[in-house]
């Protein structure tokens, strides 16, 4: 970028270091019409004094629609100078009038007056050769900011002639259609609106130079005077518009800053209002030229800006907009300083603005050409991407079907668990009815008989002592008649007692009494255990002695264990449980019975075959080991005990449920159930309870 601000610099040293002609004016005043000056007759009339005096051959009259008139007295010039040329190159003055001292038009010139036939009117030249006056009344009426530089060639190496002029412009041209056309082709292309935009503003670029120009002005709309005055400014804010609008697409700026890009569209709104005063006329005047130039002014600083913001960001095509907008800057600097007269005023300070354009239209092209590149890099990449993309995705697709058939088989697996879930439930609510009847067939047993048994139990007693009281008459009667009775009587006695075999019979009742009160005493530990182990009254959690649950099984199991079983007890000292004493005494049922099932199945292999019931407390928690030292179990067995409906038993002999009712009636305790064993080794239920349940009703 260095390097282009150096070219203008030098461009500008170039301009300033021209040859100026000096001392070619003796007087140079002015004065407005709004001071009463209507006609060259009453400019003419009014003498030096009364004219604005310019110390200099620039006039900056300021802002207004009125007209301006303005005399110029020349110094006496030489004999034999050639051409004399007076020049009034400001291609913004929309009408110029020159008149010399008598009055007469000499050269009708301005934007407004631009004729086919008179290309010098273009670029305000008026050719004095032929008039031998040095005096010259010129009216000239223009809008917004009215400068007028004055100037007299006589030397034609000083100013640029149409056809030079003309080449320089026919250059610029050249290469505005040769973007405009090579990006059209890129739009219709790609079907980028950025090409869009692109051939759009540089569109308006075109016509705005061309306007600048005057060319526009001849050939495009000579017949109307409202484009003649007002198209370089209609031209301007629509370039302006479109410009801006296309940097903000461009630059990325609402990606990268959401407040940069709402200034640029406020921007835009101003300069649609701006262009709106120009063609409908809001009646404000000379506002709109003063709105457009204060923007012209603020809109490339803008854009150099966001420029600048999108390349820190890393957006390389910027950088081409950072040159362009620059440059740009750089060409308005000279315009504005040539147009202040600070610079000296050349062809090249009224025209540098449209060299800044051409190279801003060639940069911003290339910022396209090298967003090109970008997407096509971008492309590339995102080719290869897609690719890494689409090997991931099949890899992806094989890792699913893999965790697919995984969950397929996992669910599989939960479906069939619910199933045996709901089968063991099933069998669960089958088997709790069936104890629940049983339950209740045994306690209406154990009332019936509870009866009568005690009703005998508590008759032997008294039928004891009433039999020893007979046997105290009797061996009464015994001694008496031995002692009192005659011979005959003693033989006859003691024949009788020998027909009724009475040592025998009275041997006999004791031993039935004897076995009276003991049947009547296991019939009562029969009748408890039943009471117990049934609990069919008792619905609610309870506490309870885990002890007499034990017992009360032993008793119920007595009749179907072989005697050579041994119930070794070795129980610790437990607090009262709660927990729904019928259930537990339910789950020792049927653990105690398998226990026996097995010691009874192997009695004859079994040195000595015997269960061992050991109790513990353990803080919050109680443990009952029902240990035997039967044949074991095998790890495939283990594995099963606890699945409804499976049973090692022989057909008939065993239904599979005991202990999975056993399983649920813990689990439902929040207790635990763990089954140590070994093939050959003997088998350990360890039950765990909790001394307290959390619920008071069982679920």
């Amino acid at each position: 970028m260095i390097k282009y601000l150096y070219f203008f610099l030098a461009l500008v040293l170039l301009s300033s270091c021209k040859e100026q002609s000096k001392n070619q004016f003796e007087f140079i005043g002015w004065v407005s019409e709004n001071q009463g000056v209507n006609s060259v007759e009453d400019f003419i009339a009014l003498p030096n004094s009364s004219l604005e005096n310019s110390e200099g051959e620039f006039l900056s009259l300021g802002y207004s629609d009125a007209s301006f008139w303005i005399r110029v007295v020349l110094t006496e010039v030489p004999k034999n100078s050639g051409k004399q040329i007076l020049s009034l190159s400001n291609p913004m003055l929309n009408e110029i009038e020159v008149y010399n001292a008598e009055g007469v038009l000499v050269k009708k010139m301005g934007r407004v007056n631009v004729a086919d036939q008179d290309f010098n009117s273009l670029f305000n030249f008026a050719d004095i050769s032929e008039d031998k006056s040095l005096t010259y009344n010129v009216k000239v009426k223009s809008f917004g900011n009215v400068n007028v530089p004055i100037s007299l060639n006589t030397d034609t190496k000083n100013y640029l002639t149409l056809d030079e002029r003309n080449l320089i412009f026919g250059i610029y041209f050249g290469i505005i259609l040769a973007m405009f056309f090579y990006n059209l082709f890129l739009w219709i292309s790609t079907r980028d609106s950025l090409y869009g935009l692109y051939i759009t503003y540089i569109f308006f670029v075109g016509v705005t130079q061309g306007i600048l120009g005057g060319y526009v002005d001849a050939f495009v709309w000579p017949s109307s005077v409202f484009l003649k005055e007002y198209g370089f400014y209609i031209s301007t804010a629509l370039v302006n518009i479109v410009g801006i609008f296309y940097s903000l697409s461009f630059l990325k700026t609402k990606v990268f800053n959401k407040k940069l890009y709402a200034i640029g569209v406020s921007i835009i709104v101003v300069y649609v209002f701006i262009l709106s005063a120009f063609l409908f006329d809001f009646g404000i005047g000379q506002l709109k030229f003063r709105f457009l130039q204060v923007f012209l002014g603020i809109v490339p600083f803008y854009l150099l800006f966001i420029s600048s913001y999108s390349l820190a960001r890393g957006y390389r095509p910027a950088k081409f907009f950072l040159i362009s907008w620059s440059l740009l800057i750089c060409s308005m600097i000279v315009f504005l300083l040539g147009d202040l007269n600070i610079l000296p005023n050349s062809f090249f300070t009224s025209y540098v603005f449209t060299f800044g354009s051409v190279f801003e239209a060639l940069l911003l092209s290339f910022a396209l050409a090298d967003k090109i590149n970008i997407l096509k890099k971008e492309k590339e990449k995102e080719q290869a991407e897609r690719l890494l993309i689409l090997a991931k995705n099949e890899q992806l697709v094989r890792e699913q079907n893999v965790m697919l058939e995984d969950k397929v088989k996992i669910r599989t697996d939960e479906l069939e668990q619910a199933l045996r879930n709901l089968q063991n439930t099933q069998s669960q609510l089958v088997n709790q009815e069936k104890m629940a009847s049983l339950g209740q067939l045994t306690a209406g047993i154990a009332h019936e008989i509870n009866n009568p048994i005690n009703f005998v139990s508590s008759n032997i007693m008294p039928l004891k002592r009433d039999i020893k009281d007979i046997m105290e008459v009797i061996e009464f009667y015994r001694t008496t008649g031995a002692r009192e009775f005659t011979p005959e009587s003693q033989q006859e006695a003691k024949q009788l007692e020998e027909d009724l075999e009475l040592e025998y019979v009275l041997d006999e009742v004791d031993q039935l009494l004897k076995g009276m009160d003991d049947g009547a005493k296991r019939t009562v530990e029969i009748v408890k255990g039943l009471r117990l182990f049934s609990r069919v009254d008792e619905q609610d959690m309870k506490k309870v002695d885990v002890h007499d649950g034990i017992n009360s099984t032993i008793i119920l199991l007595n009749s179907t264990m072989p005697t050579k079983i041994r119930i070794v007890r070795d129980f610790g000292e437990l607090p009262l449980v709660e927990c729904l004493a019928g259930k537990i005494n339910q789950v020792f049922m049927n653990i105690i019975n398998n226990a026996v099932h097995a010691l009874a199945d192997h009695i004859d292999t079994i040195v000595d075959p015997k269960i061992e019931l050991r109790t513990r407390s353990l803080e919050d928690f109680i443990t009952i080991e029902i240990i035997d030292n039967g044949p074991g179990m095998p790890d495939n067995v283990k594995q099963r005990i606890f699945e409804p409906f499976f049973t090692t038993k022989a057909v008939g002999k065993g239904t599979g449920l005991g202990l999975s009712i056993v399983y649920s009636i813990i689990e439902n305790h929040k207790g635990t159930l763990e089954v140590i064993t070994e093939e050959g080794q003997g088998t350990t239920f360890k039950i765990t309870l909790p001394i307290y349940q959390s619920s008071q009703r069982y679920e």
